[in-house]
């Protein structure tokens, strides 16, 4: 199988080692891809939201299965332009994407779907934003309707801070606070079946004791072993079942990745969001942790074959995410700075480095490029041992100004070992 992945970041290049691994994929392209997927696969300059050009290069390279990656081409309408050339594709059309492209119409389908989740209000005015905030009280959950790049939530004790941000995105939709941990589950589905993978934790806000803005991640773990029992089972047939029947229903079968976030309230697992896609950094540990082979997974999805998958394999042990983030991230992240110790990074044993927000400075030097620059992958026999090679490994990089957590997966660590 020849396979192409769409997307440049951090989650496209866990998704390219993933499909390096594969013994039935033949060939791997990236577009654009990032100097970490050039060391695993062709990469190729393009637009990636113009289905046309996206098409034209898959047709070009013989693509059997083309891997959308970010929101934006799905809801760009990429994934329409490659089945109507009959290309095989992983991610689900614009319309079915809007369960991430717009937080009223996720919560809407919910509604329908008899889906457990907050209660929430889709707000235009100054006024009726006062009013839901009234409602529900706080902490303060306000979220942009449309697509934010995972920073679109503001969770806030302040008041003022909800009222600003919700000037600032313009429509949004207000909800009541859930209680409990949350987790991340990554569901694949083929419109009719659907299959879970691991459930993984990511970390959002900047700074350690989750203090600070909220971002796209900071980290994550997997798996979880303070899970209960038949949680992913009751998630199934509570949530996921449920959202692709009316989905259906509605003529926007569903078709790709669903990303389940959930809180785990004292009620039941309730759910905070959908997005159409991995989430990252959770994407980078779950697929380190999957040992089935993925091209055929990701395919069957397309093709309507996920009906006879009743299980996946998993390597024992854990693996851990650290992001390493650029100064001034989510600001204003500074651009343009050198990176070195790579190499030193992944001299540790069980430890690797993927690349998010990186590019090429001259022939072969590395600068930043973005906002999360790396994620350092610790895996290990433990959740501990997992967490102390990410770290050691992360310790090795040099970029000025950088910054990291030092708590991902700490209380889990010290629970569990």
């Amino acid at each position: 199988m020849k396979a192409l992945v769409l997307g440049g970041g951090g989650r496209e290049h866990a998704l390219v080692r993933a499909l390096s691994l594969d013994p039935g994929v033949t060939g791997l392209h990236c577009a654009p891809g990032n100097p970490g997927t050039s060391d695993l696969a062709e990469n190729h300059v393009i637009n990636m939201l113009d289905g046309l050009a996206v098409t034209e290069l898959a047709a070009r390279i013989g693509a059997e299965l083309v891997v959308i990656g970010p929101e934006a081409p799905l809801m760009a309408g990429v994934p329409d332009a490659l089945r109507s050339r009959g290309i095989p594709v992983f991610g689900p059309d614009r319309e079915a994407a809007r369960l991430e492209g717009s937080k009223a119409f996720a919560k809407e389908v919910m509604e329908a779907a008899g889906v457990p989740t907050a209660m929430a209000r889709v707000c235009r005015s100054p006024g009726q934003v006062a009013e839901a905030l009234d409602a529900f009280g706080p902490p303060y959950v306000v979220k942009d309707d449309g697509l934010a790049a995972g920073k679109g939530v503001v969770v806030t004790e302040d008041r003022a801070a909800a009222e600003r941000h919700a000037r600032e995105c313009g429509r949004v939709v207000i909800e009541e606070y859930l209680d409990g941990p949350e987790l991340s589950l990554f569901v694949l589905c083929d419109g009719i079946h659907a299959v879970a993978l691991s459930p993984a934790q990511d970390f959002k806000r900047a700074y350690d004791g989750d203090k600070g803005p909220n971002t796209g991640g900071m980290g994550a773990y997997a798996p979880l072993p303070w899970t209960p029992p038949g949680l992913v089972d009751e998630v199934m047939r509570s949530i996921v079942g449920p959202t692709l029947s009316t989905m259906a229903q509605r003529g926007r079968s569903y078709q790709g990745l669903l990303y389940v976030g959930l809180a785990l309230t004292s009620g039941g697992p309730r759910v905070v969001e959908f997005n159409a896609r991995f989430g990252d950094p959770e994407a980078q540990v779950v697929l380190d942790r999957l040992a089935t082979p993925i091209g055929a997974l990701l395919q069957a999805a397309d093709t309507g074959g996920l009906g006879g998958i009743t299980s996946l394999d998993w390597r024992t042990g854990a693996a851990v995410a650290v992001v390493i983030a650029a100064e001034n991230y989510p600001a204003d992240p500074v651009k343009g700075d050198p990176i070195t110790g790579l190499d030193a990074a992944e001299a540790v044993d069980g430890a690797y480095v993927l690349h998010a927000g990186t590019a090429w400075s001259g022939v072969r030097d590395l600068k930043s490029n973005g906002g999360r620059v790396l994620n350092v992958i610790g895996t290990g026999d433990t959740l501990a041992r997992a967490r102390e090679r990410a770290y050691e490994a992360a310790g090795r990089i040099e970029l000025r100004g950088s910054f990291y957590r030092t708590d991902i997966a700490e209380k889990a660590a010290a629970e569990t070992g």
